[in-house]
């Protein structure tokens, strides 16, 4: 899923010390460069004084290119190996903001066993094959024809919470590849809006409506138990806010 080019904010550095680099991602940014003119977090970093010129920027844990959030990065190997094992084992977590359309009634838990479909290109949800998976999820706000969810997924795997919110009907309000919308539009959900003669009518927002909105860990060195959060954007904050004074 690709979002139209636009000009990116410089990312925040939320931590930083001798084996931990943690970072609040913009939306349309990849964890790593890649091959053409897709950007990644390392290219808004480059140049930092506080990070080493050849800073290695060691994946631990994945965020889709269009989401936003809290995204944590290994400065050492043994950190990486330490650090990939407490997302495996459930130790480590991250809580999401997730957007999604209709009306969620209550509180829950999604229990649907997920695999990786090849044909499709993508995770996928199942009663009768692949791995166990475990989404909770807890409502935050209710707007119009939506519900912002925080949910949280022990030993998560990559698109869990996109796949698990899907299979119950309730997809990502944008995520056109498990079944959300393209964009939210005020004029679907105002019935009054008046367009404007002069130019088409603005999106609230195009991009994945997911935020990784905190991350839980241990530290690789000490142990010591640490949390790092990322306000949610000004483009989720504003679509929020408009939808919410329609409900």
């Amino acid at each position: 899923m690709s979002a139209p080019r636009r000009r990116l904010r410089a990312p925040d550095i939320l931590h930083l010390d001798g084996e931990l680099l943690v970072v609040d991602k913009p939306p349309g940014v990849l964890l790593t460069p890649q091959s053409g003119q897709q950007l990644g977090l390392p290219d808004l970093l480059s140049g930092r004084a506080e990070l080493a010129a050849d800073e290695p920027f060691r994946i631990v844990h994945r965020l889709p290119e269009q989401a936003s959030g809290v995204v944590v990065y290994a400065r050492t190997a043994a950190a990486q190996r330490n650090l990939i094992e407490q997302f495996a084992q459930g130790q480590a977590s991250v809580i999401y903001f997730s957007l999604v359309s209709g009306y969620v009634e209550d509180d829950g838990e999604i229990d649907i066993p997920l695999y990786y479909d090849k044909r499709a290109g993508k995770l996928c949800a199942s009663d009768r094959r692949g791995n166990h998976a475990v989404t909770r999820y807890r409502i935050v706000e209710r707007v119009a024809g939506n519900t912002l969810l925080e949910c949280r997924a022990p030993k998560e795997r990559f698109d869990q919470v996109r796949t698990h919110l899907a299979a119950i009907g309730h997809p990502l309000t944008v995520d056109p590849e498990f079944g959300g919308g393209s964009a939210v539009l005020l004029s679907d959900y105002k019935p009054d809006y008046r367009p404007s003669g002069r130019r088409p009518e603005r999106p609230l927002v195009e991009r994945l409506t997911l935020h990784a909105a905190s991350a839980s860990l241990a530290h690789p060195t000490s142990g010591k138990p640490m949390q790092f959060a990322a306000p949610l954007p000004k483009d989720l904050r504003a679509t929020l806010f408009q939808l919410g004074r329609l409900r």
